[in-house]
Protein backbone atom coordinates (compact mmCIF):
# COMPACT_ATOMS: atom_id res chain seq x y z
CA UNK A 1 0.00 0.00 0.00
CA UNK A 2 2.95 2.36 0.44
CA UNK A 3 3.33 2.26 -3.34
CA UNK A 4 -0.29 3.26 -3.99
CA UNK A 5 -1.72 6.76 -3.73
CA UNK A 6 -5.45 7.39 -4.20
CA UNK A 7 -6.38 10.30 -6.44
CA UNK A 8 -9.47 12.45 -6.88
CA UNK A 9 -11.04 13.06 -10.27
CA UNK A 10 -11.70 9.58 -11.63
CA UNK A 11 -10.84 9.27 -15.32
CA UNK A 12 -9.56 12.86 -15.45
CA UNK A 13 -6.20 11.74 -14.01
CA UNK A 14 -5.41 9.79 -17.22
CA UNK A 15 -3.91 11.74 -20.13
CA UNK A 16 -5.22 11.28 -23.67
CA UNK A 17 -8.58 10.10 -22.35
CA UNK A 18 -11.96 11.78 -22.75
CA UNK A 19 -15.27 10.64 -21.29
CA UNK A 20 -18.85 11.85 -21.07
CA UNK A 21 -22.32 10.99 -19.89
CA UNK A 22 -25.87 12.08 -20.67
CA UNK A 23 -29.35 10.98 -19.61
CA UNK A 24 -32.96 11.23 -20.68
CA UNK A 25 -35.21 9.78 -18.01
CA UNK A 26 -34.15 6.22 -17.23
CA UNK A 27 -31.95 6.01 -20.32
CA UNK A 28 -28.30 7.02 -20.13
CA UNK A 29 -25.25 6.88 -22.38
CA UNK A 30 -21.58 7.09 -21.43
CA UNK A 31 -18.75 7.35 -23.92
CA UNK A 32 -15.12 6.52 -23.19
CA UNK A 33 -12.68 7.76 -25.84
CA UNK A 34 -9.30 6.06 -25.41
CA UNK A 35 -7.59 6.08 -28.82
CA UNK A 36 -5.49 3.11 -29.88
CA UNK A 37 -5.56 1.34 -26.51
CA UNK A 38 -4.60 -2.26 -25.90
CA UNK A 39 -7.49 -3.96 -24.13
CA UNK A 40 -9.02 -7.08 -22.68
CA UNK A 41 -12.12 -7.97 -20.70
CA UNK A 42 -13.88 -10.44 -18.45
CA UNK A 43 -17.57 -11.19 -18.84
CA UNK A 44 -20.61 -12.92 -17.40
CA UNK A 45 -20.63 -16.70 -17.22
CA UNK A 46 -24.43 -16.72 -17.55
CA UNK A 47 -25.48 -18.95 -20.47
CA UNK A 48 -27.95 -16.26 -21.51
CA UNK A 49 -25.58 -13.63 -22.86
CA UNK A 50 -26.59 -10.16 -24.00
CA UNK A 51 -25.91 -8.98 -27.55
CA UNK A 52 -23.38 -6.29 -26.50
CA UNK A 53 -21.35 -8.89 -24.58
CA UNK A 54 -21.08 -11.06 -27.70
CA UNK A 55 -20.28 -8.01 -29.83
CA UNK A 56 -17.53 -6.77 -27.52
CA UNK A 57 -15.95 -10.21 -27.22
CA UNK A 58 -15.50 -10.13 -31.01
CA UNK A 59 -13.97 -6.66 -30.85
CA UNK A 60 -11.47 -7.76 -28.23
CA UNK A 61 -10.14 -10.58 -30.41
CA UNK A 62 -7.91 -7.92 -31.97
CA UNK A 63 -6.81 -6.69 -28.53
CA UNK A 64 -7.45 -3.07 -29.50
CA UNK A 65 -10.12 -0.60 -28.32
CA UNK A 66 -10.38 3.11 -29.11
CA UNK A 67 -13.82 3.83 -27.66
CA UNK A 68 -16.48 2.29 -25.44
CA UNK A 69 -20.21 2.96 -25.77
CA UNK A 70 -22.31 2.19 -22.68
CA UNK A 71 -26.06 2.58 -22.29
CA UNK A 72 -28.32 2.15 -19.28
CA UNK A 73 -32.06 1.51 -19.20
CA UNK A 74 -32.10 -1.42 -21.62
CA UNK A 75 -29.99 -4.59 -21.42
CA UNK A 76 -30.34 -5.52 -25.13
CA UNK A 77 -30.51 -9.14 -24.00
CA UNK A 78 -32.73 -11.92 -25.36
CA UNK A 79 -33.47 -9.64 -28.30
CA UNK A 80 -32.47 -11.97 -31.16
CA UNK A 81 -30.91 -10.73 -34.37
CA UNK A 82 -32.31 -7.25 -33.78
CA UNK A 83 -30.20 -6.91 -30.66
CA UNK A 84 -26.99 -7.45 -32.62
CA UNK A 85 -28.18 -5.07 -35.36
CA UNK A 86 -28.81 -2.42 -32.69
CA UNK A 87 -25.24 -2.87 -31.46
CA UNK A 88 -23.99 -2.31 -35.00
CA UNK A 89 -26.19 0.79 -35.40
CA UNK A 90 -24.88 2.40 -32.22
CA UNK A 91 -21.27 1.49 -32.94
CA UNK A 92 -21.56 2.99 -36.43
CA UNK A 93 -22.99 6.17 -34.91
CA UNK A 94 -19.95 6.50 -32.65
CA UNK A 95 -17.55 5.53 -35.42
CA UNK A 96 -18.79 8.25 -37.76
CA UNK A 97 -18.86 10.93 -35.07
CA UNK A 98 -15.40 10.19 -33.66
CA UNK A 99 -13.86 9.01 -36.95
CA UNK A 100 -12.49 5.79 -35.50
CA UNK A 101 -12.80 2.25 -36.90
CA UNK A 102 -15.91 0.30 -35.94
CA UNK A 103 -13.65 -2.65 -35.19
CA UNK A 104 -12.16 -0.71 -32.26
CA UNK A 105 -15.42 0.24 -30.52
CA UNK A 106 -16.71 -1.85 -27.62
CA UNK A 107 -20.32 -1.67 -26.48
CA UNK A 108 -22.05 -2.49 -23.21
CA UNK A 109 -25.61 -2.26 -21.91
CA UNK A 110 -27.51 -2.56 -18.64
CA UNK A 111 -31.20 -2.47 -17.83
CA UNK A 112 -34.34 -4.52 -18.44
CA UNK A 113 -33.90 -7.90 -20.18
CA UNK A 114 -36.09 -9.01 -23.10
CA UNK A 115 -37.09 -5.64 -24.49
CA UNK A 116 -35.87 -4.26 -27.80
CA UNK A 117 -33.54 -1.32 -27.64
CA UNK A 118 -35.41 2.02 -27.96
CA UNK A 119 -32.91 2.94 -30.63
CA UNK A 120 -34.26 6.43 -31.34
CA UNK A 121 -34.01 7.54 -27.71
CA UNK A 122 -30.62 5.88 -27.16
CA UNK A 123 -29.26 7.45 -30.35
CA UNK A 124 -30.47 10.88 -29.27
CA UNK A 125 -28.80 10.54 -25.87
CA UNK A 126 -25.68 9.15 -27.55
CA UNK A 127 -25.28 12.27 -29.69
CA UNK A 128 -25.69 14.43 -26.60
CA UNK A 129 -23.05 12.42 -24.77
CA UNK A 130 -20.65 12.61 -27.72
CA UNK A 131 -20.99 16.39 -27.74
CA UNK A 132 -19.90 16.54 -24.10
CA UNK A 133 -16.66 14.53 -24.27
CA UNK A 134 -14.09 16.03 -21.91
CA UNK A 135 -11.17 15.33 -19.59
CA UNK A 136 -12.32 17.06 -16.40
CA UNK A 137 -13.39 15.47 -13.09
CA UNK A 138 -16.98 16.46 -13.79
CA UNK A 139 -16.85 14.53 -17.08
CA UNK A 140 -15.74 11.39 -15.27
CA UNK A 141 -18.54 11.83 -12.74
CA UNK A 142 -21.08 12.33 -15.54
CA UNK A 143 -19.92 9.09 -17.17
CA UNK A 144 -20.30 7.21 -13.88
CA UNK A 145 -23.78 8.65 -13.34
CA UNK A 146 -25.05 7.91 -16.85
CA UNK A 147 -24.58 4.14 -16.48
CA UNK A 148 -26.49 3.92 -13.18
CA UNK A 149 -29.76 1.98 -12.98
CA UNK A 150 -30.91 1.20 -9.43
CA UNK A 151 -27.60 2.49 -8.06
CA UNK A 152 -27.94 5.26 -5.48
CA UNK A 153 -24.53 6.84 -6.04
CA UNK A 154 -21.86 6.95 -8.79
CA UNK A 155 -18.80 4.78 -8.29
CA UNK A 156 -15.32 5.77 -9.43
CA UNK A 157 -11.75 5.31 -8.24
CA UNK A 158 -8.29 6.45 -9.34
CA UNK A 159 -4.81 5.61 -8.11
CA UNK A 160 -1.19 6.35 -8.86
CA UNK A 161 1.30 3.55 -8.27
CA UNK A 162 5.06 3.59 -7.95
CA UNK A 163 6.37 0.55 -9.80
CA UNK A 164 9.24 -1.68 -8.68
CA UNK A 165 11.38 0.33 -11.13
CA UNK A 166 10.57 3.60 -9.35
CA UNK A 167 8.49 4.89 -12.27
CA UNK A 168 4.82 5.82 -11.81
CA UNK A 169 1.64 5.06 -13.72
CA UNK A 170 -2.03 5.76 -13.08
CA UNK A 171 -5.16 3.61 -13.15
CA UNK A 172 -8.75 4.88 -13.05
CA UNK A 173 -12.14 3.24 -13.31
CA UNK A 174 -15.89 3.58 -12.98
CA UNK A 175 -18.45 0.91 -12.22
CA UNK A 176 -22.16 0.42 -11.77
CA UNK A 177 -24.12 -2.23 -9.98
CA UNK A 178 -26.43 -2.65 -7.01
CA UNK A 179 -28.68 -5.58 -7.92
CA UNK A 180 -28.35 -8.95 -9.69
CA UNK A 181 -24.88 -9.17 -8.17
CA UNK A 182 -23.44 -12.57 -7.35
CA UNK A 183 -20.04 -14.24 -7.42
CA UNK A 184 -18.46 -14.49 -10.87
CA UNK A 185 -19.56 -10.97 -11.74
CA UNK A 186 -22.88 -9.45 -10.93
CA UNK A 187 -25.25 -6.70 -12.93
CA UNK A 188 -22.03 -4.97 -12.95
CA UNK A 189 -20.31 -2.97 -15.59
CA UNK A 190 -16.79 -1.77 -14.93
CA UNK A 191 -14.47 0.20 -17.18
CA UNK A 192 -10.85 0.75 -16.24
CA UNK A 193 -8.12 2.70 -18.03
CA UNK A 194 -4.40 2.89 -17.28
CA UNK A 195 -1.80 5.14 -18.85
CA UNK A 196 0.73 2.30 -18.70
CA UNK A 197 2.24 0.62 -21.75
CA UNK A 198 0.93 -2.94 -21.65
CA UNK A 199 0.24 -5.70 -24.22
CA UNK A 200 -3.31 -7.09 -24.38
CA UNK A 201 -2.17 -10.58 -23.32
CA UNK A 202 -0.81 -9.28 -20.02
CA UNK A 203 -3.83 -6.96 -19.63
CA UNK A 204 -6.01 -10.05 -19.70
CA UNK A 205 -3.90 -11.84 -17.10
CA UNK A 206 -3.78 -8.84 -14.77
CA UNK A 207 -7.52 -8.20 -15.06
CA UNK A 208 -8.47 -11.82 -14.41
CA UNK A 209 -6.34 -11.87 -11.27
CA UNK A 210 -7.87 -8.62 -10.02
CA UNK A 211 -11.44 -9.68 -10.87
CA UNK A 212 -11.05 -13.00 -9.05
CA UNK A 213 -10.43 -11.26 -5.71
CA UNK A 214 -12.83 -8.35 -6.21
CA UNK A 215 -15.82 -8.49 -8.57
CA UNK A 216 -16.04 -12.27 -8.25
CA UNK A 217 -16.20 -12.00 -4.45
CA UNK A 218 -19.26 -9.75 -4.03
CA UNK A 219 -22.87 -10.80 -3.51
CA UNK A 220 -25.97 -8.65 -3.23
CA UNK A 221 -28.76 -11.06 -4.11
CA UNK A 222 -27.28 -14.22 -5.65
CA UNK A 223 -28.62 -13.52 -9.16
CA UNK A 224 -26.03 -13.43 -11.93
CA UNK A 225 -26.60 -10.93 -14.72
CA UNK A 226 -26.57 -11.56 -18.45
CA UNK A 227 -24.57 -8.41 -19.19
CA UNK A 228 -21.61 -8.38 -16.80
CA UNK A 229 -18.63 -6.71 -18.39
CA UNK A 230 -15.30 -5.50 -17.07
CA UNK A 231 -12.85 -3.92 -19.50
CA UNK A 232 -9.27 -2.81 -18.90
CA UNK A 233 -7.64 -0.54 -21.46
CA UNK A 234 -4.02 0.63 -21.55
CA UNK A 235 -3.52 3.77 -23.63
CA UNK A 236 0.24 4.02 -23.01
CA UNK A 237 0.11 7.78 -22.41
CA UNK A 238 2.73 7.61 -19.65
CA UNK A 239 5.24 5.84 -21.86
CA UNK A 240 6.03 3.56 -18.92
CA UNK A 241 6.10 -0.20 -19.48
CA UNK A 242 4.70 -2.41 -16.72
CA UNK A 243 5.59 -5.73 -18.34
CA UNK A 244 9.21 -6.91 -18.45
CA UNK A 245 10.18 -10.28 -19.92
CA UNK A 246 6.52 -11.30 -19.89
CA UNK A 247 6.09 -10.54 -16.19
CA UNK A 248 3.66 -7.93 -14.87
CA UNK A 249 5.16 -5.47 -12.38
CA UNK A 250 4.09 -6.65 -8.91
CA UNK A 251 3.25 -3.13 -7.74
CA UNK A 252 1.05 -2.52 -10.79
CA UNK A 253 -0.87 -5.73 -10.10
CA UNK A 254 -1.28 -4.72 -6.46
CA UNK A 255 -2.65 -1.32 -7.50
CA UNK A 256 -5.07 -2.86 -10.01
CA UNK A 257 -6.24 -5.29 -7.32
CA UNK A 258 -6.73 -2.37 -4.92
CA UNK A 259 -8.76 -0.36 -7.43
CA UNK A 260 -10.99 -3.31 -8.36
CA UNK A 261 -11.60 -4.18 -4.70
CA UNK A 262 -12.51 -0.55 -3.99
CA UNK A 263 -15.04 -0.52 -6.84
CA UNK A 264 -16.41 -3.93 -5.81
CA UNK A 265 -16.92 -2.83 -2.21
CA UNK A 266 -18.74 0.30 -3.39
CA UNK A 267 -21.15 -1.93 -5.30
CA UNK A 268 -21.71 -4.12 -2.25
CA UNK A 269 -22.38 -1.05 -0.08
CA UNK A 270 -24.90 0.15 -2.66
CA UNK A 271 -26.83 -3.12 -2.82
CA UNK A 272 -30.48 -2.56 -3.58
CA UNK A 273 -32.24 -1.49 -0.39
CA UNK A 274 -29.10 -2.13 1.68
CA UNK A 275 -28.66 -0.58 5.12
CA UNK A 276 -25.52 -2.48 6.19
CA UNK A 277 -22.25 -3.59 4.60
CA UNK A 278 -20.97 -7.13 5.29
CA UNK A 279 -17.42 -8.43 5.00
CA UNK A 280 -16.55 -12.11 5.45
CA UNK A 281 -12.91 -13.01 6.07
CA UNK A 282 -11.91 -16.67 6.03
CA UNK A 283 -8.48 -17.96 7.03
CA UNK A 284 -7.14 -21.41 7.85
CA UNK A 285 -9.07 -23.09 5.04
CA UNK A 286 -7.65 -26.19 3.37
CA UNK A 287 -6.80 -24.13 0.28
CA UNK A 288 -7.73 -20.95 -1.59
CA UNK A 289 -10.74 -22.52 -3.30
CA UNK A 290 -12.21 -23.68 0.02
CA UNK A 291 -11.65 -20.24 1.53
CA UNK A 292 -13.52 -18.62 -1.35
CA UNK A 293 -16.36 -21.14 -1.13
CA UNK A 294 -16.82 -20.44 2.58
CA UNK A 295 -16.59 -16.64 2.33
CA UNK A 296 -19.01 -16.41 -0.60
CA UNK A 297 -21.45 -18.82 1.04
CA UNK A 298 -21.66 -16.63 4.16
CA UNK A 299 -22.23 -13.49 2.10
CA UNK A 300 -24.80 -15.28 -0.09
CA UNK A 301 -26.92 -16.67 2.75
CA UNK A 302 -30.34 -15.01 2.68
CA UNK A 303 -30.88 -16.10 6.28
CA UNK A 304 -27.65 -14.49 7.48
CA UNK A 305 -28.22 -11.36 5.39
CA UNK A 306 -31.68 -11.07 6.96
CA UNK A 307 -30.17 -11.55 10.42
CA UNK A 308 -27.74 -8.70 9.75
CA UNK A 309 -30.66 -6.48 8.75
CA UNK A 310 -32.44 -7.36 11.99
CA UNK A 311 -29.32 -6.96 14.13
CA UNK A 312 -29.47 -10.61 15.23
CA UNK A 313 -26.08 -12.29 15.98
CA UNK A 314 -27.39 -15.68 14.90
CA UNK A 315 -24.04 -17.39 14.33
CA UNK A 316 -25.81 -20.67 13.55
CA UNK A 317 -26.62 -19.22 10.15
CA UNK A 318 -22.92 -18.55 9.58
CA UNK A 319 -21.77 -22.05 10.42
CA UNK A 320 -24.65 -23.52 8.41
CA UNK A 321 -23.61 -21.50 5.35
CA UNK A 322 -20.03 -22.72 5.69
CA UNK A 323 -21.25 -26.28 6.13
CA UNK A 324 -23.18 -26.38 2.86
CA UNK A 325 -20.62 -24.38 0.88
CA UNK A 326 -18.74 -27.46 -0.26
CA UNK A 327 -15.53 -26.66 1.63
CA UNK A 328 -13.83 -28.94 4.14
CA UNK A 329 -14.89 -28.11 7.71
CA UNK A 330 -14.26 -29.55 11.15
CA UNK A 331 -16.85 -28.01 13.52
CA UNK A 332 -14.77 -29.06 16.53
CA UNK A 333 -11.92 -26.65 15.71
CA UNK A 334 -13.58 -23.75 13.87
CA UNK A 335 -13.52 -20.22 15.31
CA UNK A 336 -16.27 -17.71 14.47
CA UNK A 337 -16.07 -14.05 15.39
CA UNK A 338 -17.95 -10.92 14.42
CA UNK A 339 -16.63 -7.39 14.47
CA UNK A 340 -17.27 -3.81 13.51
CA UNK A 341 -14.89 -0.88 13.20
CA UNK A 342 -14.19 -0.74 16.96
CA UNK A 343 -14.80 -4.16 18.53
CA UNK A 344 -14.47 -7.90 17.83
CA UNK A 345 -15.96 -10.77 19.79
CA UNK A 346 -15.62 -14.54 19.48
CA UNK A 347 -18.91 -16.39 19.21
CA UNK A 348 -17.27 -19.80 18.85
CA UNK A 349 -13.62 -20.46 19.78
CA UNK A 350 -11.94 -23.67 18.58
CA UNK A 351 -15.35 -25.35 18.39
CA UNK A 352 -16.46 -24.15 21.84
CA UNK A 353 -19.61 -22.02 21.97
CA UNK A 354 -19.05 -18.77 23.88
CA UNK A 355 -22.05 -16.63 22.93
CA UNK A 356 -24.76 -18.09 25.16
CA UNK A 357 -27.70 -16.07 26.44
CA UNK A 358 -26.83 -13.70 29.29
CA UNK A 359 -23.11 -13.83 28.48
CA UNK A 360 -20.97 -10.74 27.77
CA UNK A 361 -20.04 -12.33 24.44
CA UNK A 362 -23.63 -12.25 23.24
CA UNK A 363 -24.20 -8.74 24.58
CA UNK A 364 -21.19 -7.44 22.67
CA UNK A 365 -22.28 -9.34 19.57
CA UNK A 366 -25.73 -7.75 19.70
CA UNK A 367 -24.15 -4.31 19.89
CA UNK A 368 -21.82 -5.05 16.95
CA UNK A 369 -24.77 -6.20 14.84
CA UNK A 370 -26.28 -2.71 15.09
CA UNK A 371 -23.28 -1.27 13.24
CA UNK A 372 -23.35 -0.19 9.59
CA UNK A 373 -20.28 -2.35 8.92
CA UNK A 374 -20.54 -5.98 10.06
CA UNK A 375 -17.42 -8.14 9.73
CA UNK A 376 -17.38 -11.94 10.02
CA UNK A 377 -14.01 -13.54 10.78
CA UNK A 378 -13.65 -17.31 10.37
CA UNK A 379 -10.60 -19.43 11.23
CA UNK A 380 -11.06 -23.00 10.01
CA UNK A 381 -7.65 -24.17 11.29
CA UNK A 382 -7.18 -26.63 8.42
CA UNK A 383 -4.58 -25.00 6.17
CA UNK A 384 -3.34 -21.78 4.59
CA UNK A 385 -6.34 -20.80 2.46
CA UNK A 386 -7.52 -17.19 2.85
CA UNK A 387 -10.26 -15.21 1.12
CA UNK A 388 -12.55 -12.23 1.62
CA UNK A 389 -16.04 -11.63 0.25
CA UNK A 390 -18.34 -8.61 0.51
CA UNK A 391 -22.07 -8.08 0.49
CA UNK A 392 -24.95 -6.36 2.21
CA UNK A 393 -28.04 -7.07 4.27
CA UNK A 394 -31.36 -8.18 2.79
CA UNK A 395 -34.13 -5.69 3.47
CA UNK A 396 -37.79 -4.96 2.84
CA UNK A 397 -36.72 -2.29 0.35
CA UNK A 398 -34.85 -4.88 -1.75
CA UNK A 399 -38.15 -6.69 -2.34
CA UNK A 400 -39.96 -3.43 -3.08
CA UNK A 401 -37.33 -2.23 -5.58
CA UNK A 402 -37.36 -5.49 -7.51
CA UNK A 403 -41.13 -5.98 -7.32
CA UNK A 404 -41.54 -2.64 -9.09
CA UNK A 405 -38.46 -2.73 -11.38
CA UNK A 406 -40.25 -2.73 -14.75
CA UNK A 407 -43.26 -0.67 -13.69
Amino acid sequence: MNNIRTLDGGFSVIENLKVSGAREGKFGVSIILCPNSNASGVFTSNKVTAAPVKYTKNVLKNGKVSAVFVNSGNANCFTGDQGFKDCETLVELVSKDLKIPKEEIAISSTGVIGREMPIDIISKVAYESLSKLGDKPEDSLAAAKAIMTTDTFPKECAVEVTLTTGETVKIAGITKGSGMIAPNMGTMLSFIVTDAVMPSKEINAALKQAADISFNMIVVDGDESTNDTCLLMANGASGVEVVKDGKIDANFQEALNYLCIDLAKKMARDGEGATKFIEANVCGAKDLNDARLAAKSIISSSLFKSAVFGGDPNWGRIVSAIGYSGCDLNPDIVTIAIADDVDEVNLVKNGEILAFEDTPYLERAEKIMQSKNVIVNIDMDLGDGEATAWGCDLTYDYVKINAEYTT
